[in-house]
C-alpha cells in the first residue's frame, strides 16, 4: 500500500513537471501579452509614485541582461541582491536569471559581517545595491573585489560611489532574444534567517520556482485582476513565492511599500485583493482599530445590527482591506484571539505552515476548513507524514536542492525515504489537518525531569491583546516561566496595576488548560524591545530563542525565586 501511495505521487510530479513552464518563459508571456497593463507601482518618495508597464519593465530587465552578459562572467555564477522591496529588485532578479546567472538575495537589515559572511559563502561576482537604511555601516561587508551595481532609489553615497542601473539602461542596447534555462538548474540560494546560528544556503531551481507559481496561483484561484501589496523582505521565502513569482505566472498588479511610517497609505493606495502578513503585521493592523475605537465600544458596534455592516465597510476601507478577498498569515504562530478578532470584522486569515527549504509550499488552510491552533492540510502535491517521534515530515516538487557547499547538513536534512526533515513537532487530526506542537530542539527538560514544548503555551499567552511577543523558558528550573514584551497598546493605555490583574488572569486561564507539569510559575514583563536591530528577532520577525534566553539567563533564576506571579523587570 505504502509503495503505491508512493508511485502515485511520482505520476503526479511527472504529469505537473510536463506542463511547467520556467519563470522566465512566464515573463515572456506577460511581457507580450500583458504589454500595455500595468506591472508595478512604485512609490518614489512619501508623495509620489511611478507605474510601471510590463513593457516598461521588459525593456529595462533587457538593457540589465545585456549588461551582465557584457561582464563575460562564468555561466551560472552566483549575483547577489541587497536591497529593500522595490520594483527594481524583482527586475534585477529577472536580469540575472535572463542573463544566465543565479540569484543570491540578502535580507537588507543584516550588518556588515553576516553580509561578508554570506557573499564570501556564496561566491558571489557581482552585487546590486538597492534602497537602503544605513549603505555605509553595510559597505563595509563587501569585498573589495565584487563589483557593484546601484539600483534606484539607493542612498546618495552609494549613487555616487557604484555603477548606477539607470545610465546601464540608457548606454545598452537591450537583448532582442528571449533566452530561456534550464528548468531544473539553480534559480536562486536562499540564506536563512538564522534563528539557530550561520544562515545556510538554500538551493531552488526553476522547477522548484514553476511548481509553487503555478500550483499556488491555482489554489488561490489568482487572476492578472488581483492586486498585492510588497512589503515583507524580498530576500525572504514567503514573499517572494507570494509576491514575486507568482505574480510571473498571472500578471497580476504588484504595489510597494515606501517606508514604516507611509505603510497604511501605502496599503489604502493598492487595497490588495490578498494579503501576505506575520502575525506581527496583523496585530499591528488590529492595535490601529482599537486606537481609534476602543474593544468594548467596537464590540457594541459589531454586535448590533443596525450598526455591523456599515462598521465593518467603515473599518476596512480605513484600512485599505475593502476589497481583499484572501488573507493569508506565516512565518511563525497567530494567536487565536486575533483570528477570531479579525472574524468579526469579516476576513478569514487562512494560516500556512512552509519553510525556505520547500520555498514556502507545504501546509494552508481553505476557506471553510480552519481550526484553531491548526495550519491547514497539505497543499497539493505534498506528501505529509509524522515520524515515529512526531518530527513533520514533508516532500513536494518545491523542496529545496540541498544547501549550497554542506553536502553533511543536506543528507541531514533529508529521511531515508527523500522527505525533509522540518525540525517541528506536529500531530495531524481527522480532517488531516496540521497542529504545530513545538520545535524539536526548542522542547526543553525542567529540573524535574519533565519535557515543556514552549510554543503551544506562547500562542495561548499571546491571546492577550496587551502582548506583542512571549518567549516560554525553564531549561533545569522546577517549573517554566514567561518572558513577555508589551504591546504598544499595553504600554500606554494599561497603569502597571491593570496590567498586573490582565496578566495574572491570562497566566491562571493558561495554567488551567495545559498540563500540571507545563504550568507557568511567572509571567515577567521585561523592558527592552525585541527586534531586529537588538538581534533578538530574525529578518522574519520570529524570536531568536537561544539569544534571548542567553540574554537573561542571569536574571531567570533570581525571577524564579520571586512571590509575586507577574513580575515587571524594572521594580526587581
Amino acid at each position: 500500500m505504502e509503495t503505491e501511495a508512493k508511485l502515485d505521487y511520482e505520476r503526479l510530479y511527472e504529469s505537473l513537471y510536463e506542463r511547467l513552464q520556467s519563470p522566465l518563459a512566464a515573463f515572456y508571456q506577460r511581457e507580450q501579452q500583458l504589454a500595455d497593463r500595468i506591472c508595478f507601482v512604485q512609490p518614489l518618495s512619501a508623495d509620489e509614485v511611478v507605474e510601471l508597464s510590463w513593457a516598461d519593465v521588459g525593456r529595462q530587465i533587457r538593457s540589465i541582461a545585456a549588461y551582465l552578459r557584457s561582464l563575460e562572467l562564468e555561466p551560472g555564477s552566483n549575483i547577489a541582491l541587497l536591497s529593500a522591496n522595490t520594483a527594481w529588485w524583482i527586475m534585477a532578479d529577472i536580469a540575472i536569471w535572463m542573463a544566465g546567472h543565479c540569484s543570491v538575495p540578502l535580507f537588507p537589515v543584516l550588518g556588515a559581517a553576516s553580509i561578508r559572511r554570506i557573499l564570501e559563502h556564496s561566491e558571489a561576482k557581482l552585487i546590486f545595491v538597492g534602497k537602503l537604511a544605513d549603505w555605509d555601516a553595510m559597505r563595509v561587508g563587501v569585498p573589495d573585489d565584487i563589483p557593484m551595481i546601484c539600483l534606484p532609489l539607493a542612498p546618495h553615497s552609494a549613487r555616487a560611489q557604484l555603477a548606477r542601473w539607470e545610465d546601464i539602461i540608457e548606454s545598452t542596447p537591450p537583448l532582442t532574444e528571449s533566452p530561456d534555462v534550464n528548468i531544473e538548474d539553480v534559480a536562486t540560494i536562499i540564506y536563512t534567517s538564522g534563528t539557530t546560528g550561520m544562515p545556510k544556503g538554500v538551493m531552488h531551481s526553476f522547477r522548484n520556482m514553476a511548481a509553487v507559481g503555478t500550483l499556488a496561483g491555482e489554489m488561490y484561484e489568482v487572476s492578472r485582476d488581483d492586486r498585492k501589496l510588497s512589503y515583507l523582505p524580498l530576500a525572504h521565502v514567503a514573499e517572494r513565492a507570494a509576491v514575486e513569482v507568482n505574480q510571473l505566472y498571472y500578471g497580476y498588479t504588484v504595489f510597494f511599500n515606501h517606508s514604516l511610517e507611509t505603510f497604511a497609505d501605502d496599503l489604502r493606495r493598492a487595497r490588495p485583493t490578498i494579503f501576505f502578513a506575520v502575525p506581527r503585521i496583523w496585530t499591528k493592523l488590529q492595535q490601529r482599530v482599537l486606537e481609534k475605537l476602543d474593544a468594548v465600544r467596537l464590540q457594541h458596534l459589531l454586535e448590533d445590527p443596525a450598526t455591523s455592516e456599515s462598521t465593518r465597510c467603515a473599518l476596512l476601507g480605513a484600512l485599505g482591506l475593502d476589497e481583499l478577498r484572501i488573507g493569508i498569515s506565516g512565518a511563525a504562530p497567530l494567536s487565536t484571539s486575533l483570528i477570531n478578532w479579525f472574524k468579526e470584522l469579516g476576513i478569514d486569515i487562512l494560516e500556512g505552515y512552509a519553510m525556505s527549504e520547500n520555498f514556502a509550499y507545504g501546509y494552508t488552510t481553505r476557506s471553510g476548513m480552519a481550526r484553531t491552533g491548526y495550519v491547514g492540510t497539505p497543499c497539493p502535491y505534498v506528501e505529509s507524514r509524522l515520524s515515529d517521534k512526531g518530527e513533520v515530515l514533508l516532500k513536494s516538487p518545491a523542496t529545496m536542492l540541498g544547501y549550497f557547499k554542506e553536502a553533511q547538513l543536506t543528507a541531514d536534512a533529508f529521511d531515508k525515504e527523500g522527505f525533509l526533515r522540518t525540525g517541528d513537532k506536529g500531530d495531524i487530526d481527522s480532517d488531516g489537518r496540521l497542529r504545530i506542537t513545538g520545535r524539536l530542539k526548542e522542547i526543553f527538560k525542567t529540573s524535574k525531569g519533565k519535557f515543556v514544548a514552549p510554543a503551544p503555551i506562547e500562542d495561548q499567552l499571546l491571546r492577550n491583546l496587551w502582548l506583542e511577543h512571549a518567549c516560554v523558558v525553564g531549561a533545569g528550573l522546577p517549573q517554566a516561566m514567561a518572558l513577555v514584551v508589551l504591546s504598544e497598546a499595553g504600554r500606554e493605555q494599561l497603569s502597571t496595576e491593570e496590567l498586573a490583574n490582565s496578566l495574572t488572569q491570562t497566566l491562571n486561564q493558561v495554567n488551567q488548560s495545559i498540563d500540571k507539569h507545563e504550568n507557568l510559575s511567572h509571567i515577567v514583563v521585561v523592558n527592552s524591545s525585541w527586534d531586529i536591530a537588538s538581534g533578538l528577532m530574525t529578518p522574519t520577525l520570529k524570536i531568536k530563542r537561544a539569544v534571548l534566553e542567553s540574554r537573561y539567563q542571569e536574571r531567570i533564576e533570581q525571577w524564579s525565586s520571586c512571590r509575586s506571579l507577574v513580575i515587571f523587570e524594572q521594580a526587581c
